[in-house]
């Protein structure tokens, strides 16, 4: 900063506020820094800055899975509205794991961010409620008391789920379950509530929300030869892989068995995909996760603020009517006469 300030014939107090954005500088001013800043390839130190204003206008994003495309979405939603505030964003992968989790949140408050979302939050609550009394905590996709949350009704998305899977027809269906991934909980239980309804049997094969878990659920159902008519994933990837396994045994879909996924990423929606599933408004929920959060920063602290929003069943072309409903609705292909006439040959 002295530096520049020399360079453009200027005080390196008003360097530091035509650096911090501050208004009250001349047009000539200014340019004379920004001119002389360029020439010198000059950039803010962020740290010295946070440090010295006690505050680094930036929010740490803890994701729990990269390769899961339902978080660029939820992340759309935080950079527009963080964008508007002023805030930058920083990056963590937490890779399914707790333990990782536990680690990107101490990384982020060794730099000293304002304040962190959770992305799917696998971590035990009291980390949460612990880092929530250092800095200001969101969780988005798991409700923690205590703690701002911003969820999917996940228990009545699984429902409809069984809902409309028990209206085509379907008694035997399977749940590939999300492990202690952010909202599986609450979708298994939804589903065997759903079922139980019903006056069925829910059987539930375990996963981790990852893609292999999916294809693992697949190749274990059929090995133990109890394929079901119908499969109800708890995300879209273990879905995807769960069709994908399925058609490679030569088993069509939905012709076969029908399967049905969960957050309605841009994957479910390609054409030669087209996978029904349940909707999750993923952008605006990461605004309402951003706007909770500069809340807390601008307004200070208040009780915690748990947002619900409501889920939406995208039917596409993996449901269909189950195999028996199918077969006792379609007509024989020649009269009984005919058929019996050349049987009898």
């Amino acid at each position: 900063m002295e530096d520049v300030a020399k360079s453009a014939g200027v005080s390196r107090a008003l360097v530091s506020l035509v650096m911090r954005g501050a208004d009250n500088v001349s047009d000539h001013r200014r340019n004379a820094v920004l001119v002389a800043a360029e020439e010198l390839g000059y950039r803010t130190n962020a740290v010295a800055r946070s440090l010295a204003q006690k505050r680094s206008n930036t929010f740490g994003i803890v994701l729990d899975d990269l390769h899961n495309t339902f978080f660029a979405d939820l992340l759309d939603g935080i950079h527009e509205t963080a964008d508007e505030h002023g805030y930058r964003l920083q990056l963590n992968t937490a890779w399914r794991k707790k333990a990782d989790e536990r680690q990107a949140i101490e990384s982020f408050l060794e730099y000293r961010v304002d304040g962190i979302i959770v992305l799917g939050s696998r971590t035990d609550p009291d980390t949460l409620r612990h880092t929530n009394e250092l800095v200001p905590v969101v969780s988005l996709g798991a409700a923690i008391e205590g703690v701002d949350s911003v969820v999917n009704d996940d228990e009545r998305g699984a429902e409809m789920v069984v809902e409309h899977l028990t209206e085509l027809g379907h008694t035997d269906i399977v749940h590939i379950e999300g492990g202690d991934g952010g909202g599986a909980g609450l979708r298994r239980q939804g589903f065997e509530r759903a079922m139980t309804a019903h006056g069925l049997e829910p059987r539930v094969v375990e996963g981790d929300f990852s893609e292999q878990s999916g294809a693992d659920a697949v190749e274990l159902l059929l090995a133990e030869r109890t394929v079901p008519t119908a499969v109800f994933a708890a995300n879209d990837l273990m879905a995807i892989a769960a069709m994908d396994r399925f058609q490679h045994a030569e088993l069509r879909v939905p012709e076969d068995l029908s399967i049905v996924g969960y957050d309605n990423t841009s994957l479910a929606a390609l054409r030669h995909i087209s996978l029904t599933t349940v909707n999750q408004p993923r952008v605006e929920m990461g605004r309402l996760a951003a706007r909770c959060l500069v809340a807390q920063l601008e307004n200070g602290r208040a009780a915690a603020f748990h947002q619900v929003v409501t889920p939406e069943l995208i039917v596409r072309s993996t449901t269909g009517e189950a195999p028996l409903r199918r077969l006792a609705a379609t007509p024989p292909p020649y009269p009984p006469s005919q058929r019996q006439g050349t049987a009898t040959r």
